[in-house]
């Protein structure tokens, strides 16, 4: 299946000269995500990526995270903005292009060495899944793969990732 065929591209989103890649346009289409799903766990059985859990990250990893932790036989483990999980967290603040933001965890969420894929619908700089990467080795988790829907492989994210297997099923 063209998965590509699926992403719809709107130009000057959020900014002029950026053209931002849709995942709606996938999520709306049935066989289209089936695949998606499908194709994401037979690419990490491929690599021999088992994991206890997989890690996403608000929020769009979230909708791909928790079906293919399922595929998986794992857990699932949202990773937030401030302020949105009610118990105590583990966090992590990290650099954007112009400031910071920060990522939180339930500090129960996962035990030291665990298992973990980090999943998120695509790497642009890299930001955040290098953020979230740090988070769970910090909390003493071995960190067995990234996997991501799209890359934009002219922001060259993948560089500030672990050196871990990373899977991307589309690339621009």
């Amino acid at each position: 299946m063209d998965l590509k065929s699926l992403i719809r591209d709107i130009p000057d989103f959020p900014k002029p000269g950026i053209v931002f890649r849709d995942i709606t346009t996938l999520l709306r289409d049935s066989e289209g995500l089936r695949y998606t799903i499908d194709f994401f766990t037979e690419k990490c059985l491929d690599l021999g990526l088992t994991a206890d859990y997989v890690v996403g990250m608000e929020s769009r990893g979230f909708i791909f995270g928790s079906p293919l932790a399922y595929k998986l036989g794992a857990g699932f483990i949202p990773v937030r903005k401030p302020g949105k999980l009610p118990g105590a967290v583990h966090s992590i603040e990290y650099e954007l292009e112009y400031g910071t933001d920060c990522l939180e965890m339930h500090q129960d969420a996962l035990h030291p060495n665990s298992r973990v894929l980090i999943v998120d619908d695509l790497i642009a700089t890299g930001g955040t899944a290098s953020a979230t990467a740090k988070l769970v080795q910090k909390i003493g988790c071995e960190l067995v793969g990234f996997g991501f829907i799209i890359e934009l492989q002219d922001l060259q994210g993948r560089k500030y990732l672990p050196d871990v297997p990373i899977i991307s099923l589309i690339e621009y």
